[in-house]
Order: C-alpha cells, then sequence, then structure tokens
C-alpha cells in the first residue's frame, strides 16, 4: 500500500539510500541517529514534516525495541507506507548486521590471538564508562523527580543486580501500576480499584520459554521475546540478552558477552545489532540471520501495525502513564546491568581507570563521539594487556 505521495519532494529510493548511509555511518547510539534523523529530514531536505517526526517518535518511544531503528521505518512509513518501511528499516540496519558479522567471524579466527584480546580489554573496560553516562542522561531525563518512577527505576535496578538478568514481566507490570494509578480506566473505577490483579503477567514470558526444539528454534524464540518485551533505548536489552545468553542458555560466557556489548559499540547502526554478533558465535552466520531477523521482525510489526492509529490515541493519558512506568523500569534495568558487567570488566587498576577516565572525558567534553573512545580504549588494551597478562 502507498501513500499520498503527491508533493513529495523525494523517491522511495532516495529515503532506502540516506537510511542505508545512515546505517554505515551513524555512530553514536540512538540518541545521535534519531538527532541526525530530524536534522538531515526535516530541517535540511525537507522530506518529513515536524509533526510526522514527532509523531514516529512518540511511536517508537511507546513501542519495544530499538529507538532508532523504529523511527528509521515509521520514516519509510510516512509516504510510501509499508514498502517504504520495509525497505527503510532493512537499509537502516543491513550495514551494521554485515559489520558485526565479519567481526564475528574475525572473533572465532583470531580470538586466541594476543591482540584480539588485547583490543577487547581495553574497549569491554571503556564500555563501562560509557553506559554509565548513557544510565545517567536516561534517568535524569525520564525519570526526574517523579517518587514513583523513582521507586521503580530503583526497584528494576537491585533485582537486576541481584538476578543478574531481566524479568521482562516487571516492565509490563510497571507500566500497568503507573497507568492504574494516574490514569485508572473506566472499569477499574467503577470496580472500586479491586481489578489490580496482574498475576498472568508472569506467565507471557514463559510462553516462549521450556520448548524443547533446535539451537536455531531457541535462538529464533529467545530473541523475539527480546525484541517483544525490551522497552528502552538499545542498552536496555543488555540485562535482558545477559540473563539469557550467558545465566539461563550458557551459549556464551562471561568475556565473550561483554565482548558483544564492546562490538555494539564500536560498529555504527543501532546498538541492538550486537544480537548478530552473539549469534554468530553461537551458530555461525545461521544464528546471526536468525538472531537479527528475530529480534528486528517485532519492532517493525509494533511500529507499522499501529502507525495509522498512533495519532489518534497516542496521547490519551492512560497511554502516556504506562509508556511512563515502562521507562521507569527499563532505565533502572540499564543501571542494574552497569553494576552486572562492571564485575566482570573491570579486572585490574588500568582497568578501572580506563572506566574512570571514560565517564570523565564523555562528561566534560559533551560532543565527545564514542567511537573515539573505543578507538581509544583499543590502542591502551593493546599497549597494556601485554605487562599485565
Amino acid at each position: 500500500m502507498k501513500g499520498d505521495t503527491s508533493g513529495v519532494s523525494y523517491s522511495l529510493w532516495q529515503m532506502v539510500l540516506y537510511m542505508l548511509r545512515l546505517g554505515a555511518l551513524g555512530f553514536g547510539g540512538p540518541v545521535a541517529l534519531v538527532g541526525y534523523m530530524h536534522r538531515d529530514l526535516v530541517e535540511e531536505r525537507s522530506w518529513i514534516t515536524e509533526a510526522d517526526y514527532k509523531e514516529g517518535l512518540a511511536l517508537a518511544q511507546l513501542a519495544p525495541g530499538p529507538l532508532a531503528a523504529q523511527l528509521g521505518i515509521y520514516m519509510g512509513y510516512v509516504h510510501y507506507r509499508i514498502l517504504g518501511a520495509t525497505l527503510a528499516g532493512i537499509a537502516f540496519v543491513l550495514p551494521s548486521f554485515f559489520m558485526v558479522v565479519a567481526l564475528g567471524w574475525a572473533y572465532v579466527a583470531f580470538g586466541g590471538i594476543g591482540w584480539m584480546q588485547a583490543v577487547f580489554y581495553g574497549v569491554g573496560a571503556a564500555v563501562i564508562g560509557i553506559i554509565v553516562i548513557s544510565a545517567k542522561k536516561l534517568t535524569t531525563k525520564s525519570v526526574g523527580k517523579d517518587k514513583l518512577l523513582w521507586a521503580i527505576y530503583l526497584l528494576l535496578a537491585v533485582v537486576t543486580v541481584v538476578t543478574e538478568s531481566e524479568i521482562a514481566w516487571l516492565f509490563i507490570a510497571s507500566g500497568v501500576l503507573v497507568w492504574f494509578l494516574r490514569a485508572p480506566p473506566a472499569w477499574l473505577r467503577k470496580s472500586g480499584g479491586n481489578a489490580l490483579a496482574i498475576a498472568p503477567l508472569p506467565a507471557v514470558p514463559a510462553l516462549f520459554s521450556g520448548l524443547d526444539s533446535d539451537v536455531l528454534t531457541q535462538i529464533a524464540l529467545f530473541f523475539a521475546k527480546a525484541g517483544t518485551f525490551v522497552f528502552g533505548s538499545g542498552l536496555a536489552i543488555v540485562p535482558f540478552l545477559y540473563g539469557g545468553v550467558v545465566t539461563e542458555h550458557h551459549w556464551l560466557n562471561e568475556k565473550q558477552f561483554v565482548d558483544a556489548v564492546a562490538v555494539a559499540m564500536i560498529t555504527p547502526g543501532p546498538v541492538v545489532i550486537t544480537v548478530g554478533f552473539i549469534g554468530y558465535l553461537i551458530a555461525g552466520l545461521k544464528g546471526a540471520t536468525v538472531a537479527a531477523l528475530a529480534t528486528f521482525l517485532p519492532c517493525y510489526l509494533l511500529t507499522i501495525i499501529p502507525a495509522p492509529y498512533f495519532k489518534k490515541y497516542g496521547k490519551l493519558p492512560g497511554v502516556l502513564a504506562f509508556v511512563d512506568g515502562i521507562t521507569a523500569a527499563a532505565i533502572g534495568a540499564i543501571a542494574g546491568s552497569v553494576i552486572v558487567i562492571a564485575k566482570r570488566s573491570i579486572t585490574d587498576i588500568p582497568t578501572a581507570v580506563i572506566a574512570v577516565v571514560t565517564v570523565l572525558l564523555l562528561l566534560k567534553f559533551k560532543k565527545l563521539q564514542e567511537p573515539v573512545v573505543i578507538a581509544a580504549a583499543a590502542l591502551l588494551g593493546l599497549a597494556i594487556y601485554p605487562l599485565t597478562h
């Protein structure tokens, strides 16, 4: 289905080429990527109106999955509907997917060689600093001084640290709690508040677990769950992946998982593309392809299906309250994941120094790009690792 393209100043293929370029060169994580889209598509090229951009951004924040990828899909949808959304989404994700698969091949082929271990020795520590700053920015922006959201945030942070995994149903429960407390639906008000029970929710993720199947099917089910239930920025998926990939399925060890997060940081495009690297380590190219498709398909569907209706219902108080609760929970999980991953990445004084210096540099130099920090950390790793090991 094609939308109304009368008066549109660009072709579908121009949008596809733009997304391809952004996916290949867009460093800086989700906040930077959505900023590039606004600068390029709204301000400079005038392909997308301010109203359409804000609508797409709101929908991307509401739905689970990677923020930047969902906004890219919506930008394709605005004038070229499902075909535009499909091609724009593929173009945005494909470059970084090829990069992480190539890095996965190199990691498997040369993982035992000193220089590869040395690079990740430095980069893994720098990743901790980057996530610390991301968690701080997200907390300040989204939680603010709201006491209810702070309670949810702290609860999810503690649960993530204690369990070393993300409990998906707590995200949904957090959204429902804020919704019921701040904008209760009519049926709840009529029942006097006795219908707050949400006991069935824990069973939802269980539908995806406990299935006896081959590895590729297990990969598909697990990563589909990640794409369906993880809210927040790309980094929100980190604790969820850790709980499933390392703790539950034992597909990767802790060091391999930290390296996978580092790969996500040194490649352009969505942070969530690390699932391709993880899938490659588990089951080669087939594993990478299945993991990526399973992760991005839910976010694609959750963008194009509600798109026609979002303008009408997106500003309802109940929807906004639900989003606030889920966002606070997601950011709390990110904060908890910093501690979980730091325990594995910061192993000695040099790695601790690299992590702390990363935090200080990013605080002082607001425009400093993460890839620059990652490159510097890699060089430090090459220099320091042989001396400490």
